[in-house]
């Protein structure tokens, strides 16, 4: 079973598979690229997004009764929370344009 396994990932049945999914594997232009790019970028931002909010939550739950620290918790959300909606409006922006020029 495991000799079958190599066959299993050829390029041969990779290409099978892609254009079975619809997926053209030849195609690999400069716009395909860009996109595969940008949302490559924009899920890191996203990730850094929620590392934030965890950031925010710790600083929040430790404060003890720190005004302070509760304000700048409050502060590190609220600004991380604005920036997971330009990165949503990103992404639809990104996805609607590189739907429309191909």
């Amino acid at each position: 079973m495991a000799a079958n396994l190599k066959d299993a990932f050829s390029d041969n049945q990779l290409n099978q598979t892609a254009v079975a999914a619809g997926y053209d594997p030849t195609q690999n232009n400069a716009l395909t690229t860009v996109g595969n790019f940008i949302t490559i970028i924009l899920g890191l931002i996203g990730v850094i997004f929620l590392a934030l909010i965890i950031y925010g939550g710790f600083l929040w739950m430790t404060a003890a009764g720190n005004d302070k620290q509760v304000d700048k918790a409050k502060a590190i959300i609220s600004q991380a929370t604005v920036g997971l909606i330009i990165i949503i409006l990103a992404y639809a922006i990104t996805f609607f344009i590189i739907k429309i020029l191909p």
